[in-house]
């Protein structure tokens, strides 16, 4: 009997490449950021971490046992893809609390808010589809709708956030399928839209046809200021709407829950979407979220986390002056988690930011969260994640960096 000889393996045939997406659409440039500077000593500005001394441990830990003592063998199982019921309607009635009326069949629970990007993304977009963001924008949601092939296009805007007379041109010229936008505590900019501006952005999508992505994940570790309605609110764009939550900012972010809200058919589409992605959100963690909601207050652990996140906003704001070069300006967030910088021009903070870390401090340059030309004297700070006197000597190093 004769025996083939094994193929060596210098001969294999070469493997099918990968998808084009995949080869086109770079990491996120903040978590790249997060693995060099890693090392204890940095005093890192540059991730989005919210104050992990801040969680409720207590109050999380107690809804797990408690739901795994009461009903084990539901929150081990399978569980719909909308997500647990009693989860939904707490959404939809804090929601309603806020002015948006809100059932719990409008809800949609994620793994995560980014998963709802990724989810609109996939029902929403063919390749070569137009998308309108803000200048500049979130950087994930630069990755989820690149993964879908759309062309992204920024629109003008101010220290108040985009523009709405330039929005319209842009939705005249360029014919998008929507506007994504973080219109309270931008990331990375901090800035809040302005009223005035979101019932004009509505008046837009409305006269126009054009669907609005809201994402909402800092609005409510607000510190002073009043609450701004979302543009979800606005009766002409309610049909056209979707508005994007999450407890990662507000409770914890190793739970990856999330949720969007969306109108009927498009909600529905990315129920089918989600039953190709996970099949569900972690049963477990949406009934113990659904059992902190019940038995805890959240606003008021809310709001005591926002009252530390302002002081350490407060402390980063004492510090800016002395530590950026003359002729740097710099917004001042009523909320959320971090604030934007701009050097003068002769600066570019991505060269730059290899001379800082060595100063053992680290930020994100601003030039990634553009989409096309960037301004490369821009930088994002995170000011939650260190105490006030972690701040002031992360500054003093920022400063000698900077300098040189």
């Amino acid at each position: 009997m004769t025996v083939a000889e094994p193929v060596p393996t210098s001969a294999s045939a070469p493997l099918p490449p990968l998808a084009a997406r995949a080869r086109s659409i770079g990491g996120s440039p903040v978590r790249d950021i997060l693995a060099v500077t890693a090392r204890p000593e940095v005093i890192n500005f540059a991730g989005g971490l919210p104050a992990p001394e801040l969680f409720d441990q207590e109050g999380v830990a107690a809804a797990f046992r408690d739901v795994l003592a009461e009903t084990p063998g539901r929150a081990l199982q399978y569980s719909t893809t909308e997500g647990e019921p009693g989860l939904r309607a707490a959404l939809a009635a804090r929601m309603a609390l806020r002015g948006l009326a809100t059932d719990a069949d409008d809800v949609l629970v994620t793994t995560g808010s980014q998963q709802a990007l990724s989810l609109l993304a996939t029902v929403l977009l063919e390749p070569g589809d137009t998308v309108l963001v803000e200048r500049p924008c979130y950087l994930a949601a630069l990755q989820a709708f690149g993964f879908a092939g759309a062309r992204v296009v920024a629109v003008p805007g101010d220290e108040e956030g985009l523009d709405p007379e330039a929005l319209e041109e842009l939705v005249i010229r360029e014919r998008p399928k929507l506007l994504y936008t973080v219109p309270t505590f931008q990331n990375p900019t901090g800035r809040t839209l302005p009223a005035e501006r979101r019932a004009a952005v509505a008046s837009v999508a409305a006269r126009r046809g054009l669907w609005i992505i809201e994402d909402d994940p800092y609005g409510e570790l607000r510190f002073e200021g009043e609450r701004v309605p979302w543009i979800a609110s606005y009766e002409e764009a309610r049909d056209r709407v979707v508005l994007l939550g999450s407890f990662s900012k507000v409770m914890a972010p190793g739970l990856r829950l999330g949720w969007l809200r969306a109108p009927g058919e498009l909600r529905r589409a990315c129920v089918v979407a989600k039953q190709a992605a996970d099949l569900h959100t972690a049963t477990v963690n949406q009934l113990a979220a659904a059992r902190y909601l019940a038995d805890r207050d959240l606003d008021a652990h809310v709001g005591r986390v926002a009252g530390v996140y302002r002081e350490r906003r407060d402390a980063m704001l004492g510090g800016l002056p002395e530590a950026l070069p003359a002729g740097s300006t710099w917004t001042r967030p009523e909320g959320g988690m971090f604030l934007w910088a701009r050097l003068p021009s002769s600066y570019d903070t991505t060269e730059l930011l290899g001379r800082v870390v060595r100063h053992d401090v680290a930020y994100v340059p601003g030039a990634p969260f553009y989409a096309g030309e960037p301004d490369r004297s821009t930088l994002r700070l995170c000011f939650v994640t260190q105490t006030p006197g972690e701040i002031g000597e992360g500054l003093r190093r920022l400063g000698e960096g900077l300098r040189g």
